[in-house]
């Protein structure tokens, strides 16, 4: 099996909706049509630098996404990489092709001199963690929102 990690295009954008979507669900959020094509048309634009998106195609199906957001950090000269939301096909996991998406956003966050990447998972997110132990180092901090 041949997968292919590329930055997502403007002709994928329906398959990039159903992968979005089944990833939302996973963590119980909905979103609405607005906001889809919202992000969606930050992540193509090539004059949008801080929003970016990777997917994994297998046969010319998309079976995986990764998004990361560059943005400013008050403790370091360069911006860090926030590797906000990542999926892959239920079939699919297991074959690395999660490990490929992150190992594509690390690649790119060196390009753009942005060595700091991080992101955060649910801690109940057990199988997804095995994959982030092996290539990440647990932080240890607790997240707070509003």
């Amino acid at each position: 099996m041949k997968i292919s990690i590329r930055s997502v295009t403007e002709k994928d954008f329906t398959e990039w909706c159903g992968l979005w979507e089944k990833y939302l669900i996973f963590y119980k959020t909905h979103l609405s049509e607005e906001i889809y094509k919202n992000t969606f048309k930050k992540l193509i634009d090539i004059n949008v630098k801080s929003q970016n998106a990777f997917v994994a195609e297998v046969n010319n199906k998309l079976i995986g996404l990764a998004h990361y957001i560059y943005h400013n950090d008050n403790w370091k000269l360069e911006d860090s990489t926030y590797l906000q939301d990542l999926y892959t096909v239920p079939d699919f996991r297991g074959q690395g092709v999660g490990r490929q998406l992150i190992e594509a956003v690390y690649q790119a966050a060196d390009d753009n001199n942005s060595p700091a990447v991080y992101w955060q998972t649910e801690k109940s997110n057990k199988t997804a963690r095995v994959l982030y132990d092996k290539i990440a180092r647990l932080a240890p901090f607790i997240i707070y929102e509003r």
